[in-house]
């Protein structure tokens, strides 16, 4: 036993400093049952093996003790490339909890309030109107009826999703397709986000500011807000304010060459049941586009290791490592729940960029009072627990899942695994 830890001390010394807090513990350490995370890892293994997905990287954390960080399956299957714990992946809307983050720094720097009208930054959204539906008896050939917005949008609807923003679904859908701003996919489109968002800005919005919750482009909207505040660039903001502050050193909008092996391909479950690769890394926009739209709702690049430091920062009350990004009084509001029974019918709250666990009973599957956490549109998911110092991951390219529930498995399987 003394030789093993004094070979596992000499592996830890020379790992570069971002590696380093992600080394395996044994599970009992940090109150695990290794036979229960074993049933796990056979779910997961059982999924690949049946084709539903190619591979897989998971990530549980508590008390700083990695139970589990290792990949599953393949990469790549065509090449046949292992699965390998630096691997890269689209991370799509995990980006959001990013730019929430970079919100809540401006915030502390005293360069805006949550209760600031949006117009205050972006006058783009200064005069908004609301479309919806015609009354029955109008014309047929009128798709949407107008009226002003009751209120002004604020920074805090935009993180809250209650600014009237969707992806572009409503009654005033076909504006939104002509516009170019149908859906949450930027990595194409051959300009700068400010411009995107100023054209948003000229749609009607699809709900009152305040009144119900929207998923859409807010977070899009919040990643041009901090250019405009702080007179950066997305990109530079993410990395000189986050990324380089947390070891983040893999974590980006579009991939530098020297990184481009590492991308994991998108698969995707075709109509005949059988995984389809969606999306190579030959053709992707996150290699070969034009590189220039910063989506701070869903554009960034990221692997599970520097996804977990992340989610370390924010389990730590803001602070990893000794460096401190956020106050603890900024994370706890962010963790709070501010749209009372609007996300989820009520069984989750939702605060400043995530879903929240209120109520055990409400939620109706395992967890912990406090828990918060979000997903992406190619599968992985994430959440934090304040309370049993734990948070977790599994990331993976997969789009359309063919009703493949293996991520929220994952999520339930991990507290089960939980027995201290």
């Amino acid at each position: 036993m003394r030789i093993l830890l004094f070979i596992a001390s000499l592996v830890w010394s020379v790992l570069p400093a971002y590696a380093q807090f992600f080394v395996e513990s044994e599970a009992e350490e940090a109150g695990f049952s290794e036979s229960r995370l074993a049933r796990l890892d056979s779910v997961i293994d059982r999924a690949i093996n049946d084709r539903k997905l190619a591979g897989v990287v998971s990530l549980i954390v508590r008390d700083g003790h990695a139970v589990r960080f290792r990949p599953y399956g393949m990469r790549n299957v065509g090449a046949g490339i292992p699965m390998q714990t630096d691997a890269i992946f689209r991370i799509a809307s995990m980006s959001k909890a990013v730019t929430s983050v970079a919100v809540m720094i401006l915030y502390e720097d005293g360069l805006l309030m949550l209760n600031d009208p949006l117009h205050k930054f972006i006058p783009a959204f200064k005069d908004a109107v609301v479309a919806s539906k015609p009354p029955e008896d109008a014309p047929d050939s009128v798709e949407f009826v107008l009226a002003p917005a009751k209120r002004p949008i604020t920074v805090h609807d935009l993180l809250t999703h209650r600014a009237g923003l969707t992806y572009g679904s409503g009654a005033a859908r076909s504006l939104y397709q002509e516009a170019g701003l149908f859906g949450w996919y930027f990595a194409d489109k051959d300009e700068p986000i400010g411009k995107s968002i100023e054209r948003l800005g000229t749609l009607p919005l699809h709900g009152h500011p305040g009144k119900s919750w929207q998923y859409g482009f807010a977070t899009d909207v919040l990643g041009h807000l901090v250019e405009v505040v702080s007179g950066m660039p997305l990109d530079d903001f993410f990395r000189t304010r986050i990324f380089e502050l947390l070891g983040m050193h893999d974590t980006t909008f579009f991939l530098p060459a020297d990184k481009s092996d590492r991308l994991a391909p998108v698969y995707g479950v075709g109509e005949s049941g059988e995984l389809e690769l969606r999306e190579p890394t030959s053709t992707t926009d996150y290699i070969h586009g034009p590189r220039r739209n910063y989506s701070g709702g869903a554009g960034l690049l990221s692997t599970a290791s520097d996804y977990g430091r992340f989610l370390q920062m924010l389990l730590g009350d803001g602070e990893l490592d000794g460096v401190r990004v956020l106050s603890p009084h900024s994370v706890e509001l962010m963790r709070t729940n501010h749209v009372g029974a609007m996300y989820a019918g009520g069984r989750l709250g939702f605060g400043l960029g995530f879903w929240v666990i209120e109520d055990l009973g409400r939620w109706g599957e395992v967890g912990t009072v406090g828990a918060y956490g979000w997903g992406s549109a190619y599968y992985p998911i994430y959440w934090i627990d304040p309370k049993e110092c734990l948070f977790a991951l599994i990331m993976t390219q997969l789009i359309p899942a063919g009703g493949l529930n293996l991520n929220q498995i994952f999520y339930v399987m991990t507290y089960h695994a939980l027995v201290e």
